[in-house]
């Protein structure tokens, strides 16, 4: 059947490529040519039109498609209290290109303000949501991106010289977040975390390693910070994860099944539900599914790609779905694209009309497979 609750049987993670009227209002910004208020309006009037588009092809849910940001988690987390954003000499590498010099690193003792600009971001979402009849959902970086991707250097000595003091205050804030974005309305939250998929990489452990750091406890210790951030999380709210593969102009990191951190991460934290890529053989099988709790968790299959134009055939699709109800009772999956469409605001290598097609294959999928 289908669900009235998110993750809903057709459901998307998050971005949506940029209307070109945004990246030209961008563009005037940074000349000079418009002011930060004349940048609002665009994307206000963009983000409407995107959530009533969602709601014509079916989705029963709508994001804003991160139009407002440039990065999919730095632009959340440098605006938290005892952040900054810096240019490091690097960029991330991912598969054969590098991104732009952007990081975020810790400066102060960790809080979520009171006036984080996400929050109005969200309120307006809700209201173009309530006004299409959809439900508003609000993707934020999971807490441990915090700390995975710079790791113990990009967190300041002199603030945290243990690390303990660092994890219990990033549960706090990402608590306090919760219950924020609850207060502001939103009933449908997303993490959205590489760190899973990292744990699973030979690749990415080694990197960590050079760094300075160990990576050895790392799942557990993440798994206690999310389960505290959503201890106190109302019985009407849903939180899902996203666990991504890299995701930057169609290219990617991490490489790896999901067997060595499943068990940690599908029965031993608290979310309601859980975005998998399955769009490459790079994810593995479906056999790490079989940690999944009995009873109302759900995952959401990734197994349509964001990162190419090609459509998938319904039949591919059910055929994969197939092959995951084997390790996961049907009712307790969904089908999404594998990732965001624009993980960053360049996005990935696909038109509108490719985006738009792969997200009513979604929607036509789940109505033939779990029904109207």
């Amino acid at each position: 059947m289908q669900r009235t609750r998110a993750p809903f049987r057709a459901d998307e993670v998050g971005s949506l490529l940029r209307p070109a009227k945004i990246k030209e209002a961008r563009a005037r910004l940074e000349k000079g040519e418009i002011s930060p208020d004349d940048l609002r309006k665009i994307e206000d009037m963009e983000i409407e039109k995107v959530v009533h588009k969602q709601a014509s092809i079916g989705m029963k849910l709508a994001t804003d498609g991160e139009f407002r940001r440039s990065w999919w988690h730095f632009d959340f987390l440098a605006k938290l209290t005892g952040c900054e954003l810096f240019h490091p000499d690097a960029g991330i590498q991912f598969a054969g290109v590098e991104t732009r010099h952007d990081a975020v690193r810790v400066i102060g003792k960790l809080d979520f303000p009171d006036d984080h600009p996400m929050l109005d971001h969200f309120r307006f979402l809700k209201k173009c949501a309530d006004q299409a009849h959809v439900t508003a959902k609000m993707t934020i970086p999971s807490p441990a991106v915090l700390h995975f991707r710079g790791g113990r250097k990009a967190i300041s000595k002199d603030v945290y010289p243990e690390l303990d003091a660092f994890y219990e205050d990033l549960g706090k804030t990402y608590r306090k977040a919760v219950k924020a974005f609850y207060d502001a309305g939103c009933r449908y939250l997303q993490f959205d975390d590489t760190v899973w998929a990292y744990l699973c990489s030979q690749d990415e452990l080694q990197k960590a390693r050079e760094r300075g750091d160990n990576p050895e406890g790392l799942q557990q210790i993440y798994a206690r910070i999310i389960n505290y951030a959503l201890a106190e999380k109302p019985a009407d709210m849903v939180v899902t994860t996203h666990v991504c593969r890299g995701n930057f102009r169609s290219t990617w990191i991490s490489s790896g099944g999901y067997e060595p951190v499943a068990e940690t991460m599908l029965a031993g934290t608290n979310y309601d539900g859980y975005f998998l890529e399955y769009d490459s053989d790079r994810a593995g099988g479906f056999e790490p599914l079989r940690f999944l709790p009995k009873g109302n968790k759900v995952v959401v299959v990734g197994v349509i790609t964001s990162k190419f134009g090609e459509l998938e055939s319904k039949d591919a699709v059910k055929r994969r779905l197939e092959e995951a109800a084997k390790f996961v009772p049907l009712e307790q999956l969904a089908l999404s694209p594998q990732c965001g469409f624009a993980s960053t605001e360049e996005g990935n290598i696909l038109s509108e009309e490719e985006q738009w097609a792969k997200l009513s294959l979604a929607v036509e999928i789940a109505k033939e497979v779990w029904g109207n």
